[in-house]
């Protein structure tokens, strides 16, 4: 230490803060963490502790290759060991991006240390022609006005130009809003920190005041023990669908609640999305409104405290209060953002788990972005074994395809993809685009961008990759959807099935060394939360400190 210009007074008797920071050049999301970091060691420093930065994948959604997915594991288990193997007492977690809440989370539950997550905030909402813009979601909608001919070139790259005016998380409701709203209902953040733009100086005050958090956290001994239990996973699963949450949540939540020894599976999801209507009229559920408006209408407490009743109150959070403490008094300034029970955005919650010979493990459809009239549906399957070649026959328009066929992809699952890749939004084919459909039922054992939406149903468990029901499906097979009914099955009898089973052959592997070979031969399925068989423990099997001599 005295090395690097530090003098014994500078650290002795103080709490150590390990600053785990995912800053990096190629993540437009976590632009300002440079400046957070500097933010956050100013309120350790007084608090009366030591601030240490050290960086951490920084997993960014737009540019890692294949997918941030194949890498939330990594992060986990390096957020885990950054914080074991160095001489530190507590850590603030640097995140926000959308893998990065989840495997920041997952390494500091097993690593042990008291932790609290600073979100990095969404960007502003963005704006073309005086049009409001959203995130992906926008995106989605003019790309297929531009292969329909709406638009031109010149259009599309002013609302490229347009769509992110600032740093920060997507602002609709995506995975990265979704899954910092969910560390603030785990307790995991400080009251309202995951509403707060990137860009509003309220930002810079709660990463102050984290690192001051931190330090007291260190004091009083408060770990993830003593925060996350399976009621804490049940807040988070009951406001994630008052959100309209990003069908990536499932998958997050479950992972992380394993960590933590919390028995959640999808049933809790289904469960929850019966009795939960959305509250949130953000897009991609909602119609008007972004990020930068529900912190406006009073942010997250604002929603949980509409939404009390259902949660368990007496959940602890990080900064020593329960859930029910501070959400008290939370007021709604805008009734159309977060709107009340009786006048929701959509009458259940935003996600179903669907069941049957197709998916027996489970898969999810986001109903809520789905037009109406495919929750109850049959058609026949158009299939794909690859992206490349479903992207071809897509684009072309001599394609033999109607609105009522069903789209599948298959081999894009966790180890299929690898690493499950956001392909599940299938485009739909040029031919029915320019008809006029913005539509159809499509089929993945892949994921999609939390900014997606459509008739989409993913996450297909087993995947096809591994010779789950997906792999046996053939293209004019019938495929029967009822999401009331929570039903998806192939219309082909068990006989046929056997003898496509006997006659199936896996795919070779994806990778034969290196981190991807380890993935593929220790990564769960989709419904157990994609983590690694060897990092999922609950607190009592804690890794010990490692002597130092």
């Amino acid at each position: 230490m005295m090395q690097m210009g530090y003098a014994e007074k500078d650290w002795a008797g103080r709490p150590v803060i390990a600053i785990v920071n995912t800053w990096s050049d190629l993540n437009p999301c976590h632009a300002h963490f440079r400046q957070r970091a500097e933010d956050v060691k100013r309120g350790v420093l007084q608090a009366g502790g030591f601030p240490v930065e050290l960086p951490a994948l920084s997993l960014s959604e737009t540019f890692v290759k294949p997918t941030t997915m194949l890498y939330r594991n990594l992060l986990a288990l390096e957020t885990e060991e950054l914080l074991r193997s160095h001489p530190v007492d507590g850590a603030v977690l640097m995140g926000g991006c959308d893998k990065t809440t989840p495997g920041l989370i997952m390494g500091a539950i097993s690593a042990g240390y008291p932790a609290i997550y600073l979100p990095a905030g969404p960007m502003l909402r963005g704006n073309w022609k005086g049009k409001v813009l959203g995130s992906g979601s926008d995106a989605w909608k003019y790309w297929d006005e531009r292969r329909a001919g709406a638009i031109s070139d010149r259009d599309w790259n002013d609302i490229e130009c347009g769509i992110a005016r600032s740093y920060g998380t997507c602002m609709t409701m995506g995975t990265a809003s979704a899954m910092t709203a969910i560390a603030e209902a785990i307790g995991m953040t400080l009251p309202g920190a995951s509403s707060i733009p990137a860009a509003d100086s309220n930002h810079i005050r709660m990463s102050a005041e984290c690192g001051r958090r931190a330090v007291e956290m260190v004091w009083a001994d408060l770990t993830p023990s003593a925060i996350l239990t399976r009621e804490s996973f049940e807040n988070a699963i009951v406001v994630a669908m008052a959100m309209g949450c990003s069908t990536n949540a499932v998958v997050h939540l479950i992972a992380m609640a394993r960590r933590a020894g919390a028995d959640i599976s999808l049933d809790d999801f289904d469960r929850a999305s019966r009795n939960t209507p959305v509250l949130a009229n953000i897009r991609p559920s909602g119609e008007r409104y972004l990020m930068e408006d529900f912190f406006y209408a009073g942010g997250l407490p604002a929603l949980m405290e509409r939404i009390r009743g259902r949660l368990h109150t007496a959940a602890l959070t990080v900064n020593g209060r329960t859930l029910g403490e501070n959400i008290a008094g939370a007021e709604v300034w805008n009734d159309d953002v977060i709107r009340d029970l009786d006048d929701p955005v959509y009458r259940e919650g935003a996600l179903a788990v669907l069941r049957g010979n197709l998916a027996p493990d489970g898969c999810v459809i986001k109903p809520s972005t789905c037009a109406a009239r495919l929750l109850h549906h049959t058609g026949p399957a158009l299939v794909f074994d690859d992206y490349p070649s479903m992207k071809a026959a897509t684009d072309d328009e001599g394609l033999d395809v109607t609105a009522d066929h069903v789209l599948v992809l298959r081999n894009a699952g966790p180890l299929g993809g690898p690493g499950m890749p956001e392909w599940g939004m299938l485009p739909l084919p040029k031919k029915l685009v320019k008809q006029g459909v913005r539509d159809m039922l499509r089929i993945s054992d892949a994921r999609m961008s939390g900014t997606s939406y459509g008739g989409c149903i993913l996450h297909v468990a087993p995947e096809s990759y591994v010779g789950g029901p997906l792999a046996l499906l053939r293209s004019g097979d019938l495929v029967t959807v009822d999401v009331p009914a929570r039903t998806i099955r192939m219309e082909v009898s068990d006989d046929e099935l056997a003898r496509r089973k006997a006659a199936w052959v896996q795919p070779p592997p994806r990778y034969e060394r290196g981190y991807g070979w380890m993935f593929t031969r220790h990564v769960a399925q989709a419904d157990r939360g994609c983590d690694f068989d060897f990092l999922e423990s609950p607190f009592g099997a804690a890794v010990r400190e490692p002597d130092i001599y």
